[in-house]
């Protein structure tokens, strides 16, 4: 039975990346800080002997027992929510935590996949964006603490490639959806789809003209496991390229959840993209991947999992108390 450690694994993305290792047959090894991390995600998993849970923050020293054959980096705030209210610790898991993890890898002989993102592109001058653009991004922005972990944990990753001869992969993540996102984490559907349920109006910030393509969370998995078994170690997109307008997609919630919720506008967020759609030729002709889930089916799906949130869930504003991590 082959092992695959899986950092962020109480999160939305990591925790169904444990579901899919354990389908496919491997034990499993979950760590997360739980900062952002949720253990009812992989509540399910802890009754299995193919899968064990460490507490553990990963910009600290990483020690695995035993043997690895595949690391997944996922441990990182990704909500502007998130990465704003804790920005140093946002910096500091996309350095040190990837430092460490390299070495682990290294140490044990494991192919290492990271985690990174469309973000890296910033607010982007090129569109759609193919992963040979360097991007646009304002490093000492407030979005900055994010973009830039990720840009240094993508190069810190190649330079192990390169030096060390260590298997690496990089997949660059775009805006993805489905069960076990967070309410009103700062991104779009769940605020959206938060709001509609709770009777208030849906809010747009700046004029709405801003795209975003999203992934339904199945199709994202599956991109991320097929790169892991590739033998490609250039970074890779992993989105789906069909783009809309935040505002149509507002009026999309709308249809989706019959509410008759208004529309109302905020200013536009510093350094906010007003593009975000992927080339994904390259997951396409290397990979043989592409989004199979349409936006109507993953939509319904992501909206009967917030209609089964309790009424306590859905009138937290934010779950997550950051007060004794946020200057650490």
């Amino acid at each position: 039975m082959k092992k695959v450690l899986i950092t962020g694994a109480a999160g939305f993305l990591g925790s169904h990346l444990c579901d899919k290792f354990i389908n496919e047959g491997f034990k499993v090894i979950g760590m997360d800080n739980l900062i952002t991390g949720d253990l009812k995600n992989i509540e399910h998993l802890f009754k299995l002997e193919s899968f064990d849970f460490y507490h553990h923050d990963v910009s600290k020293f990483v020690h695995v027992p035993d043997e690895l054959d595949y690391i997944l980096h996922f441990a990182s705030p990704a909500s502007p929510i998130d990465y704003l209210k804790i920005p140093i610790q946002t910096l500091k898991v996309g350095s040190l935590g990837t430092h460490n993890l390299l070495g682990l890898a290294k140490a044990k002989g494991a192919r290492l996949l990271i985690a990174s993102t469309s973000e890296v592109y910033g607010d982007p001058l090129v569109h759609p964006q193919n992963e040979d653009y360097y991007g646009n991004v304002n490093t000492i922005g407030p979005r900055g603490v994010y973009d830039e972990a990720k840009r240094f944990q993508e190069s810190l990753t190649m330079a192990y490639h390169r030096f060390h001869g260590l298997e690496t992969r990089i997949v660059r993540i775009f805006n993805t959806y489905g069960p076990r996102m967070r309410l009103n984490d700062g991104r779009v559907i769940p605020a959206f789809i938060g709001q509609a349920l709770r009777g208030e109006d849906l809010t747009v910030f700046g004029d709405g003209s801003q795209t975003r393509s999203f992934c339904y969370v199945d199709d994202q998995i599956e991109g991320i496991y097929k790169l892991l078994m590739s033998d490609y170690a250039e970074p890779v997109n992993i989105g789906n390229p069909y783009e809309i307008s935040i505002l149509d997609f507002a009026q999309e919630i709308i249809r989706l959840t019959g509410t008759d919720q208004k529309i109302v506008f905020r200013p536009l967020p510093k350094d906010d993209p007003m593009q975000r759609q992927p080339d994904i030729s390259r997951a396409k002709s290397i990979l043989g991947w592409e989004p199979k889930v349409e936006r109507g089916e993953g939509m319904k799906l992501t909206y009967d999992y917030f209609k089964s949130l309790s009424k306590e869930e859905l009138q937290k504003s934010d779950h997550k108390d950051f007060s004794v991590h946020n200057r650490k």
